[in-house]
């Protein structure tokens, strides 16, 4: 034998070549009466075996006791039961004992390979031969008490019924990469687990838990983050600011040590408190507030004292069926209603809010591909002079008929559409359908032109020539610019200035009429309103809602609105009443002034061939 030995320590040729069990370890008897046994060298031949041709090529058998005995890398000869039949002294070195006494041993206790069922079971195919080999890794106490992890492979000798079981050293290399995985899974500012370590531990905990019958199942999160952190950083510098994560880390892993739940900093100023086998929601929110309470006494860092505060997500619910990607989201969620609910707090999943918060996420981003399919419709409802309930008009109301969610009302995607930018094709398809279906109107009943009233919102203006749009649909659809009438908020139109201004005195100048909607809501400035392009004011319906009370009527509402009519009329303005109701309202806001009335006294909103009945019905009734 000769050559360098590997990097574990295993010499060239010490896997023992092709040689029987009994060439080998001529001393060694059989272990069973059917065991696999070979004559030992120069033992007369079995009789009815044929002579043999002579010799066989190759080494003598005691080259390889020789190289079995003084290999450096550690090895058994193993029995198909398990039992080593012989151990080389690099064994007993490794082990710490004799190598003589670990004859007869069991090798499944001398490896540690009974305490994984999985590895168990490989161990048992290896040993009736249905499995050519296993290698795995075990921790493996000495005599003397010491661990080591060595390296473990267990497989057939070549050409004998016995087995080779090695064991090499790795105690060296596994610290190494010990102190490797460290450094890479801890964040190095506040050396808790960082944001991979806490995924694997939160993945293993998952699985735990719902195979232990012993936990409860259940699986909790605490997600936050810190309560205006970049302000500490851009003002005192980052190095303030790390040692100021240290010491939120700390309070974190005080709160944590009583329940031994995990702490890591997932990134920037955020955390997570992971709760295994959780008993419930309270235990939860209990954590929560604990946590708040800690990060709201003073820390005194480099001699400032500063005070920070934080948002917490709290998830709580079965690990079963719960995955690691869900439970994130949730926690996140949950964590952006804290801070939208004011900061400084924890807040509960809630899965009804949830999946209201989903079900957004779904209508806003399909909101631009439904323009193009149209899955808009319009409806339209009446504007009727309260003196003399003829129609004057119609306010033009968008509906999406959804595909999964039926026919939604504009309030539960407006928002939304306002919020992405698709509110601009879509208000572009409103106009053009509205102004489409006004010129039909006025075609067929020239004697009674109605009044389309449009809705438009700031974003509209901003993210788009509302102008040039206005022009070219009236110019596509012939209708004329008296015809139309544009609809802003009041909080919109009170804030215009520059652009918006401009666009909007462009749009009075072509003949449109603009309209304030839901006047009275906001806090207008009345000085203002003599110096915008605004022809009429649709009075809020929370002023009528104050004409109800036949009993006991309030004569506040009465004198508010009136004088709002007033100043409209000496501003030269005409006066909308929306949310009518009853008869009753309408007469006593005919008598103080407004102009048209807006409700369902006089109609729902309906289809365009309802309005063309109630064109030719004069006047409009309810």
């Amino acid at each position: 034998m000769s050559g360098t030995p590997d990097g574990q320590g295993r010499a060239p040729g010490a896997t023992l070549p092709t040689i029987t069990e009994c060439d080998a370890f001529p001393s060694v008897p059989p272990v069973a009466e059917d065991a696999c046994v070979l004559p030992a060298p120069g033992a007369p031949p079995a009789p009815g075996t044929p002579p043999s041709a002579g010799p066989a090529p190759g080494p003598a058998p005691g080259d390889y006791r020789a190289a079995f005995t003084v290999a450096r890398l550690a090895m058994a000869v193993v029995d198909r039961a398990g039992r080593v039949l012989d151990a080389n002294p690099a064994l007993g070195a490794l082990l710490g004992t004799d190598p003589a006494l670990l004859t007869s041993r069991d090798a499944a206790d001398l490896a540690d390979l009974r305490e994984d069922p999985r590895t168990w079971g490989e161990y048992r195919e290896v040993l009736s031969g249905r499995r050519e080999r296993l290698r795995r890794t075990r921790r493996l106490l000495r005599a003397d008490g010491r661990a080591l992890w060595a390296e473990i492979n267990l497989e057939p000798a070549p050409d004998s019924c016995s087995l080779l079981l090695s064991m090499a050293d790795i105690s060296d290399q596994r610290d190494l990469q010990g102190r490797l995985r460290h450094l890479q899974m801890h964040d190095p500012v506040t050396r808790l687990p960082n944001r991979s370590l806490f995924f694997e531990r939160m993945a293993s905990a998952l699985e735990a838990a719902t195979y232990d019958h012993e936990g409860t199942g259940r699986i909790g999160l605490c997600y936050l983050d810190l309560d205006g952190f970049k302000a500490v950083n851009d003002t005192l510098g980052h190095r303030v600011g790390d040692r100021l994560l240290g010491a939120v880390a700390q309070r974190l892993t005080d709160c944590a040590a009583a329940g031994g739940h995990l702490v890591a900093r997932l990134g920037g100023d955020e955390f997570a408190l992971l709760v295994r086998n959780s008993t419930g929601t309270e235990q939860l929110c209990d954590l929560a507030r604990s946590v708040l309470a800690a990060l709201q006494e003073p820390f005194d860092v480099g001699g400032q004292r500063l005070s920070v505060s934080a948002s917490i997500g709290v998830v709580e619910r079965p690990a079963a069926g719960t995955h690691t990607t869900w439970l994130m989201q949730a926690a996140d969620t949950t964590l952006y209603w804290a801070k939208e609910d004011g900061k400084a707090r924890w807040t509960l999943f809630d899965p009804e809010r949830n999946a209201h918060r989903m079900t957004r996420q779904a209508l806003s981003s399909t909101l631009r591909p439904a323009v193009e399919r149209d899955e808009f419709v319009l409806d339209y409802q009446p504007l009727v002079g309260l003196g003399d309930g003829v129609v004057r008009g119609v306010e033009a109301l968008v509906r999406w008929d959804h595909p999964q969610f039926g026919r939604l009302s504009p309030n539960r995607f407006i928002p939304l559409a306002e919020e992405n930018g698709a509110i601009v094709p879509l208000g572009r398809w409103v106009l053009r359908t509205a102004c489409r279906q006004a010129r039909a109107w006025q075609l067929a009943h020239p004697a009674h032109p109605l009044v389309v009233s449009v809705n438009v919102a700031v974003r509209q203006v901003w993210d788009s020539d509302l102008v040039a749009d206005v022009g070219a649909i009236l110019a596509e659809t012939g209708l004329p610019p008296r015809l139309l009438q544009l609809e802003l908020t009041e909080s919109a139109v009170m804030g215009s200035a520059g652009r918006p201004l401009q666009a909007l005195q462009r749009l009075s100048d072509m003949g449109v009429a603009i309209a304030i909607d839901d006047f009275g809501t906001g806090y207008s400035n009345l000085a203002y309103l003599s110096r915008l392009p605004v022809s009429t004011l649709k009075l809020d319906g929370s002023f009528v809602q104050g004409f109800r009370a036949e009993e006991h009527p309030n004569p506040a509402d009465e004198t508010i609105v009136e004088a709002l009519v007033q100043l409209a009329h000496r501003l030269g303005l005409t006066v909308t009443a929306e949310c009518v109701e009853s008869a009753e309202q309408a007469e006593r806001l005919g008598r103080i002034g407004c102009d048209t009335g807006q409700g369902w006294f006089y109609s729902r909103p309906v289809p365009p061939d309802r309005i063309q009945a109630m064109i030719t019905a004069r006047p409009a009734s309810g």
